[in-house]
């Protein structure tokens, strides 16, 4: 097992009386992204702190690129990329002395940081944006910028905590354009993410958290067609709600409901689309499940509070 990049074994942290990551375990290998997905409060960022040594763990072990966190974390740190939820970029800087400033917490010389501010700058798509400011970037901008400045020590393992929140869907898709090219060249990502359709194209294996535990981890298609039914025919519009109790619900094998839609979970799809052409006032939409769906059923449609 000496080609993994990280290996978590049997985490626990504690604040006060609320054990926030229990018995956690997972790894990373070479050219891997692993994600990390689950509600508020699940431990996603917790774990990525401690990941980082930036919270000690109460209990487990941490090994990262054949060394031990926290004791090696010096070590360990001077090959991580890191992308945080909140901006970090130093607003007096330009976009190029952001890039030269963070390689020097590395040790670097500046003309080798130099030499590769071009072509970071080229990865974001910001070449034209080198002597401005970030005040004068747009989100997205900010946001691959971030990236860029995680490259600078050109990391092997990259660890990404909801890179873009806040993104506008064109900004996030040119986001994943550049994760997705990360990966080619053999990085690995642990990525935590609320964006489920991010999580099924990035990601070769999923984390699934809920209260600061692992209740299931596979690949993206693996986990839907373990946990889920393959079909969902969603129904809204007036009296949907009374099909709940209807003779529908033998055609189903798990029915849900939000609001005002009623979702049925079936493998018998083409019989309940019969059905419902009795039903001419309700729309409803066939679609195969997804990660949503999934998270929904292992955790729970209840909203949580930031945690």
């Amino acid at each position: 097992m000496s080609t993994l990049l990280l290996r978590v074994h049997h985490l626990h942290k504690r604040y006060g009386e609320t054990e926030v990551v229990k018995d956690l375990s997972f790894e990373i290998g070479p050219g891997e992204c692993l994600g990390v997905i689950g509600p508020n409060g699940a431990g996603k960022t917790t774990t990525i702190r401690m990941c980082l040594g930036l919270t000690t763990p109460d209990g487990g072990s941490i090994e990262a690129l054949g060394m031990q966190m926290p004791s090696d974390a010096r070590a360990i740190k001077a090959q991580l990329g890191v992308v945080s939820q909140m901006d970090t970029l130093d607003p007096d800087f330009t976009c190029a002395e952001n890039l030269l400033v963070y390689g020097r917490y590395f040790g670097l010389r500046d003309s080798a940081i130099r030499a590769r501010i071009p072509t970071l700058l080229e990865f974001a798509s910001l070449t034209s944006k080198a002597g401005a400011k970030p005040g004068e970037l747009s989100g997205g901008m900010k946001r691959r910028l971030s990236l860029a400045r995680a490259l600078v020590n050109d990391p092997r393992l990259l660890m990404l905590d909801e890179p873009t929140t806040g993104l506008d869907p064109q900004a996030r898709h040119l986001m994943w354009e550049r994760l997705q090219l990360l990966l080619q060249q053999g990085k690995s990502i642990l990525l935590t993410t609320h964006f489920m359709d991010e999580a099924e194209r990035l990601c070769n294996r999923l984390l699934v958290l809920d209260h600061g535990k692992k209740i299931a981890e596979g690949a993206p298609r693996d986990l839907i067609a373990q946990h889920l039914e393959p079909d969902v025919v969603e129904v809204y519009g007036n009296g949907a709600l009374g099909l709940v109790d209807s003779p529908l619900r033998a055609l189903a094998s798990r029915i849900e409901v939000s609001g005002e839609t009623v979702f049925f979970y079936t493998s018998n799809a083409g019989a309940l689309s019969v059905a419902l052409a009795a039903y001419p006032q309700l729309r409803t939409l066939h679609r195969p499940a997804n990660l949503e769906d999934l998270f929904l059923k292992l955790t729970g449609r209840q909203i949580r509070e930031d945690a």
